[in-house]
């Protein structure tokens, strides 16, 4: 069942995740695999949206426990962040080009319906007739 509330800095954590997620994941839509592992600009790229994404979503972790725990694999998102930006020699790009094909498109419709959850919320607050 769907919160009625969330904590005040989520929605904007949460858009931010989005953000990232959405620009990361287009990468995969006009760049095949091959391009992707042999294009570092292309990787710093995504490396940099999934830090983004990462960072986002520990800020909610922290600051709001029980939205985070709707998010699936959120503390294996954290810890990707925490690879890219600590260890990032250990990066694998095919590991991130399965990122971004097999778990952001699982990830995006998540966020987003957390995001319709805080519109909907506004909009009964602004319309308490609604």
């Amino acid at each position: 069942m769907p919160r009625t509330s969330m904590r005040p800095e989520s929605p904007a954590l949460l858009w931010d995740a989005r953000d990232a997620a959405t620009k990361a994941v287009s990468v995969s839509h006009v760049h095949s695999r091959a391009a992707y592992l042999a294009d570092w600009v292309l990787q710093a790229a995504v490396e940099r949206q999934l830090e983004v994404l990462g960072e986002a979503l520990k800020n909610v972790r922290s600051a709001d426990a029980e939205t985070a725990a709707r998010i699936p694999d959120v503390h294996a998102i954290i810890a990707t962040r925490n690879i890219l930006v600590h260890a990032y020699a250990q990066v694998d790009q095919r590991r991130v080009w399965e990122i971004l094909t097999d778990d952001l498109p699982v990830l995006i419709p998540v966020l987003d319906g957390l995001l319709a959850e805080v519109d909907a919320m506004e909009a009964q607050t602004s319309d308490p007739e609604a």
